[in-house]
């Protein structure tokens, strides 16, 4: 009975924050231990760095690893609680006079023995009551940590959804084209006007879109920890409470988390423009890809999934342990006029298309060094990202499909990249961004279960 369990050896597997037995407790640098799900809870909005809240110790430990031995004792504890529980007045048979011990899972009833061989039970499926209450407990905790990754999972969501709306700016795109335009024919001033408005009309349906995934994301979040906060308060009653009060709250919970949104994924409409490959097709020259490398482990992509994806992402899944890289280094070196060339990225799995100045060589050094200018399409599960660098900038448009265009522009000090299929503009560089010797560069990845 837990009257003869010694109050010290039960403050020990109390939990501090809900002040109940430790449920599926775990146990952080400073020693003290708490419930798993209250900890994550508890530490969900604090402030970094986290403390302790017995000792007031900060810590980072966020890999919470399981107390097996405290969980145990912990688990004794309670059905002492439980066996006490059982014996009162309120738990006795009024039929029989004996105690409740068995669990009925049909009627959902706490039945004496002689109850559960009656002809009312025979057919259903009984159990006694502390085994049942800890099945059932375990049930909980398996749905609280789902649950918990769904809430993470939408936090990730919300955060990108935000970090969208925060620096989503077409006008950066539709300074572009219009410089463009004014390098081509006067006659094309209807086009032109016809593209920036298909522009701007795409611009407030996109930010329109994105305002609705976020406020739905923050509905989300508030259902899905309102069901997280329930889930909790059920684990910790006593086990005859938690049989009799469960109902369908795990029906419920499985069906919360059915229902997630998604991110948007937000796609501008690459549109060609007229006599924009004629006119580049007369500085065409032919590249030669020379110092090559082949390399498992070539980690540029690792680098830009790392920086575009953030902390938000370290569990997501990138698609890149599998690929087998091959990056070259053009032959020639341009120091002055125009050049434009195209290379073929159709059957890429990543690929990165570009040039660099001629000294550089360190592929894991990429992005830290402003002596590139790339344009890179990296995987992430079904879909594919586009970005340009540097700085590393995610451009929303589909993967081209077939050959890159690549425009050296020493006169403005630019570089361009073109898809050639759509001849059209994907990125062009600010004026004066270009002003060092450079030499092409390409780098393609393939998955090895392609």
């Amino acid at each position: 009975m837990e009257s003869e369990i010694p109050r010290p050896f039960q403050k020990e597997l109390t939990c501090s924050i809900c002040m109940n037995y430790l449920t599926d407790p775990v146990t952080i640098g400073c020693g003290h231990s708490f419930c798993w799900p209250c900890l994550c809870l508890s530490w969900e909005e604090a402030q970094i760095p986290t403390c302790c809240h017995v000792c007031q110790r900060p810590s980072q430990q966020r890999d919470f690893k399981p107390d097996i031995c405290v969980k145990r004792m912990s688990l004794l504890a309670r059905q002492a609680r439980l066996r006490q529980i059982l014996s009162s007045k309120e738990h006795i048979c009024v039929t029989h006079q004996e105690t409740k011990k068995i669990f009925c899972e049909e009627d959902k009833n706490l039945l004496c023995l002689l109850c559960s061989n009656s002809q009312e039970h025979r057919g259903h499926r009984h159990c006694p009551i502390e085994e049942a209450a800890e099945e059932y407990r375990e049930k909980l905790l398996k749905q609280m940590r789902s649950l918990w990754g769904k809430i993470q999972e939408n936090k990730r969501n919300l955060n990108e959804e935000k970090r969208k709306i925060l620096t989503w700016d077409v006008s950066i795109r539709e300074n572009m084209l219009k410089t463009e335009y004014r390098k081509l024919y006067p006659v094309l001033c209807m086009e032109e006007q016809k593209h920036l408005e298909r522009l701007q009309k795409e611009d407030e349906n996109i930010v329109e879109q994105l305002k609705r995934s976020e406020a739905k994301m923050v509905q989300t979040e508030k259902h899905l920890k309102r069901m997280y906060e329930e889930l909790m308060r059920m684990c910790h009653k006593s086990g005859e409470k938690l049989l009799q009060d469960l109902g369908d709250l795990l029906i419920r919970s499985e069906t919360v988390q059915q229902h997630m949104p998604h991110p948007v994924r937000p796609v501008l409409s690459i549109k060609p423009i007229t006599g924009l490959i004629d006119r580049l097709n007369l500085c065409r020259v032919e590249i030669s890809l020379s110092n090559e490398i082949s390399n498992h482990n070539i980690r540029l992509f690792e680098d830009v999934r790392t920086f575009v994806l953030r902390q938000d992402h370290q569990d997501a899944s990138l698609n890149s342990d599998r690929s087998n890289y091959f990056a070259a280094w053009g032959a020639h070196i341009f120091v002055s006029g125009q050049h434009y060339w195209e290379l073929d990225v159709d059957n890429s799995w990543d690929w990165a298309v570009g040039v660099c100045k001629l000294s550089w060589k360190n592929i894991g050094t990429m992005l830290a060094t402003k002596e590139i200018f790339l344009l890179l399409c990296m995987k992430e599960g079904d879909h594919y990202r586009i970005l340009t660098s540097p700085p590393v900038t995610c451009q929303y448009i589909e993967k081209p499909l077939g050959r890159i265009g690549v425009f050296l522009d020493f006169k403005s000090k630019s570089v361009s990249f073109l898809n050639v299929a759509m001849r059209s503009l994907i990125w062009t560089y600010p004026a004066g961004s270009l002003n060092f010797p450079v030499r092409p560069f390409f780098l393609t990845g393939h998955n090895d279960q392609e």
